[in-house]
Parts: structure tokens; sequence; C-alpha cells
């Protein structure tokens, strides 16, 4: 995934690259939480700070966390949602669904849910990515992506109408903002579909 057709590199070293981008994420994560609540304080979507012009905080909130409790469940689904779906799109165009489904999460929470103060942690990003790569890595005979897909949106239709998952709460170290989820798939959907129509099909990079 997400190397040139034609590539002669070592099998290794393209294994090792293909995985960079989720232990990246997880690395600058891992760093952030050792700041500890100060970090969370600075960096986390916050409405008062935002509204006062603090906009860094519409991407730094996705990369702090409640706690290490909650930073590995996240780094777990991210792995997880890495290795189901990465060959999906190419490294640029992942970059590109990153950049769209952290908007649409952030414009989500800020315009339409009026009432949320505070907001940390990558699982509304991960539902976008795992959203866009079920679409964009599609094809007729692909079972295991139409199983994935509609248990993703089974997941989303029982935490709108009932709430967040029985002990996700628990494991994660508090509340869970399950409209960050619901935002996160739907503009990782719509970036999936607009990649798709750009270039016809996924491109390998």
């Amino acid at each position: 995934m997400g190397l040139r057709q034609g590539d002669t590199s070592h099998p290794h070293t393209r294994a090792i690259a293909a995985w960079l981008p989720p232990v990246a994420v997880i690395g600058i994560a891992g760093i952030l939480e050792l700041f500890g609540d100060a970090g969370r304080d600075a960096l986390a979507f916050y409405r008062p700070g935002l509204a006062a012009g603090e906009l860094w905080r519409l991407l730094s909130a996705h990369f702090v966390h409640l706690g290490a409790s909650h930073l590995l469940l996240n780094a777990a689904g991210l792995l997880l949602v890495w290795y189901l779906v990465s060959s999906s799109f190419s490294s640029l165009n992942w970059l590109l669904v990153t950049v769209l489904v952290v908007a649409g999460v952030d414009a989500g929470l800020w315009f339409l849910e009026p009432q949320l103060v505070w907001y940390v942690g990558l699982s509304g990003l991960l539902h976008g990515l795992l959203a866009a790569g079920i679409v964009g890595g599609f094809r007729p005979g692909r079972t295991d992506l139409l199983i994935l897909g509609l248990l993703v949106a089974a997941k989303l239709v029982y935490e709108q109408l009932v709430g967040p998952l029985p002990g996700s709460e628990q494991s994660s170290g508090g509340a869970v903002i399950v409209a960050s989820h619901l935002y996160g798939a739907i503009t990782g959907i719509i970036a999936a579909m607009l990649i798709t129509i750009r270039v016809g099909r996924p491109a390998n990079i």
C-alpha cells in the first residue's frame, strides 16, 4: 500500500513504511500524554478557548486523551483500523482524508453540539478513517468490507439511539462523545467519495 508501481525497495522496508502513519500518530499522542492535565487543558477542544481564538485546539484535541487507558484504547483502535483498511488509499489520499475528517468532527461539534464544552481523543477520527477505508476499498465481492460496514453502521445507530456501548465509558475513563463518532464517519464517507470521484479509483503512490 502507498507505494509506487514497480517499487523495488526491500519488502521489509515497505512493510515498515506502511505502518509509519499510525505509529507517528500514536507517538505524538503518547508524548502529549506525558504532560498530564496541563497538556489536556491547553490542547483540548474547549469552547471558551476556541471562542477566544485558540484555534490550535481544533487539531490538538484529537491527539490528547483522558488518560493512559483512553490513549491505549484509541491506539489499539487505530492499529486495527489501519490493518483493516489502509490499502484503500494512497498515503497522500489518507492524509487528505485525515484533514477532512478532523475538520468535519470539529465543525460538527462546534455547530451541532452547542452544549458541548470539552472534547479530547482520536475516536472521532478513527470512525472517519474506518468509514472512508470501507467506502474507498469496496469492490464487488468484498464481502468482508460489506460486513464491516454494516457493523459500523449498527454501532453508530445504537450510539445515537441508546448511548455509548456498555463499558466504553468505564474503560476510557470518562464520558464518550458519541456525536464525534457520527460526524467522523459521515465526513469519512464524503471524503472517500470525493477522492474516488477525483481519481476514478484509489491510486497507489
